[in-house]
C-alpha cells in the first residue's frame, strides 16, 4: 500500500487539530475536573490532561479521530495519572490500591448528567471559590483550572508577572490541601451562602472583561465571554437558582453593547449615543428569556428579588428599550432604591442619582448626590467626579464642571476613559 502524500498528511493533520480544538473547547473542564477527584491533585491533573491532548495531536492524524474524542482523551488522561502515581510513590501497596481505584472507575462518572448536582464541574468551581481562600486567589483559580486560561493570561487579567502569578497558584493549591477543603458541591444548608460566593468570582471575571479596572483596554470581550460561558455553565447546572439565572441574564443583556461602546478610533461612546442597531439581539433575546425564568422561579419560591436579579431587571430596561430617550429612567430609579436596601452600596447610590437626574432632571440628580453624601466613600472614583461634572454641565454650569472633569481625568483607569474625560474638558473650556 503506498505511503499517504503530503497533501493528504497536512488534511489529516488539519482536520485532526480542528476535531482536537473542539473538543478541548468542549471537554477540558470535565474531564479536569474528574481528573482531579479522582487523583486529588490538581497540577497531576493538568498535566495529565495536557500530556493526553500532546498525544492525540501525534496519534490522530495518523490512526484517524476517535469516534467518541472526549472518551478518548480521558482514558489517556487518566492512564498517565495512574502511571504518574506509580513511578512517584515510595509505597507500592497504596499506590496500587489508588491505581486500581482510578483503573476500575466506572466510565459513566466521567459522564454525568449535566441536571446533577453532583456533577464535578460544579465541585470544581465550588471548590475554586471557597470561602477559607482569599477573593483574588479564587478569581485566579477559577481563571486557571476552570476557564482553562494560561498562567500567563491569568497573569495579565491581576496585572501581574507570571512568575508571580504561578506562585500564587501554586500556595492556592497548598491551601486547599493544607485546609483540607472538601471538593464538593457544599451540602443544601450551605448552598445558598456559598452560590453567591461563586456568583461574586462569575460577575468579577466578567465585570474585568466588561471594563477592565486599568490600561489600554476599556474592554477585553474574550474574558467576558469566558466569564458568560462559566455562568451559563452554572446555570445549566442549578437551574432552579432564580440568583444565578438573573446573573447570566445581567451579563448578557450588558455585554450585548460590547459592539458599540467604542468608536472606530477605540474612544469611549456613552450609552446615549450607542448605535443600538448594532446591538447583539440573540443577546438580548436570551437575556430575556434568563430573567423570565429567574421571576418565575423566584416567584414559585415565594422569596424576594436578590441583587443580580434586580440588576439584571434595570439592565433589561436599558437593553430593551428602542431609544435612549424611551428609557424608563424613573423605573430604573426605583430598581436602584430597592437594590440600595438589599445591598447598600455607594456605587448603587450613585447609579440611582444618575437615573434620577435622567428622569427629573440634573439639578435633581444633583440635589440627590448631596443628600447621599458619596463624597467620603467615592473621593477617589473617577466615575462620582465625571458624573457630577457631567451633571452640571447639562444644568448649564459648564465652570462649575471644570475641577469635577479635571479630578475625573486624574483618576480615570483606562486610556479610553482619560480620552473621553479630556475631550469633554476642552469642550467644556471652550464653551
Amino acid at each position: 500500500m503506498p505511503s499517504p502524500g503530503p497533501e493528504q498528511v497536512t488534511s489529516a493533520t488539519t482536520e485532526a487539530s480542528q476535531a482536537l480544538a473542539e473538543v478541548v473547547a468542549s471537554e477540558r473542564l470535565r474531564i479536569v475536573a474528574t481528573l482531579i477527584r479522582l487523583t486529588q491533585d490538581w497540577d497531576l491533573a493538568e498535566d495529565s490532561f495536557h500530556d493526553a491532548v500532546t498525544r492525540a495531536l501525534t496519534t490522530w492524524p495518523e490512526r484517524g479521530i476517535p469516534d467518541n474524542p472526549g472518551a478518548w482523551l480521558t482514558t489517556v488522561a487518566k492512564n498517565k495519572a495512574i502511571d504518574a502515581i506509580r513511578k512517584a510513590s515510595t509505597e507500592r501497596k497504596a499506590t496500587e490500591r489508588h491505581a486500581h481505584e482510578l483503573t476500575d472507575t466506572p466510565e459513566e462518572e466521567t459522564t454525568m448528567p449535566d441536571d446533577t448536582i453532583d456533577d464535578d464541574r460544579l465541585r470544581l468551581i465550588f471548590t475554586c471559590c471557597h470561602p477559607a481562600l482569599a477573593l483574588e486567589n479564587r478569581v485566579a483559580l477559577t481563571l486557571r483550572t476552570v476557564l482553562g486560561l494560561s498562567v500567563a493570561e491569568t497573569a495579565h487579567v491581576f496585572l501581574v508577572s507570571e512568575q508571580t502569578m504561578q506562585k500564587r497558584l501554586v500556595r492556592t493549591r497548598a491551601k486547599i490541601r493544607s485546609a483540607n477543603i472538601p471538593y464538593r458541591v457544599p451540602p443544601p444548608h450551605l448552598l445558598p451562602e456559598r452560590t453567591a460566593g461563586v456568583l461574586a468570582v462569575l460577575y468579577l471575571l466578567f465585570s474585568e472583561g466588561y471594563s477592565s479596572g486599568s490600561g489600554s483596554d476599556l474592554i477585553r470581550p474574550a474574558l467576558a465571554d469566558e466569564a458568560i460561558r462559566l455562568t451559563r455553565l452554572v446555570a445549566q447546572l442549578m437551574p432552579q437558582q432564580p440568583e444565578v439565572l438573573a446573573l447570566l441574564a445581567l451579563e448578557l443583556f450588558q455585554h450585548s453593547r460590547a459592539a458599540s461602546r467604542l468608536d472606530a478610533a477605540g474612544d469611549l461612546v456613552l450609552l446615549e449615543d450607542q448605535d443600538r442597531t448594532r446591538w447583539n439581539a440573540d443577546a438580548i433575546a436570551e437575556g430575556s428569556r434568563m430573567l423570565a425564568a429567574a421571576e418565575h422561579t423566584l416567584q414559585h419560591l415565594g422569596t424576594p428579588p436578590g441583587p443580580y436579579l434586580l440588576q439584571a431587571q434595570i439592565a433589561a430596561e436599558h437593553a430593551t428599550s428602542p431609544t435612549a430617550a424611551a428609557t424608563n429612567f424613573a423605573r430604573i430609579a426605583t430598581l436602584y432604591a430597592h437594590l440600595s436596601q438589599v445591598t447598600p452600596s455607594p456605587i448603587v447610590d450613585l447609579n440611582r442619582a444618575i437615573a434620577v437626574a435622567f428622569s427629573e432632571g440634573p439639578d435633581a440628580g444633583l440635589a440627590l448626590l448631596d443628600t447621599l453624601h458619596l463624597d467620603a466613600s467615592l473621593g477617589d472614583y473617577h466615575l462620582l467626579h465625571a458624573t457630577r461634572a457631567d451633571l452640571l454641565r447639562r444644568s448649564g454650569r459648564p465652570t462649575d464642571a471644570l475641577s469635577h472633569y479635571r479630578r475625573a481625568l486624574e483618576l480615570a483607569p483606562s486610556d479610553p476613559e482619560r480620552r473621553f474625560l479630556q475631550h469633554r474638558l476642552d469642550v467644556t473650556v471652550s464653551s
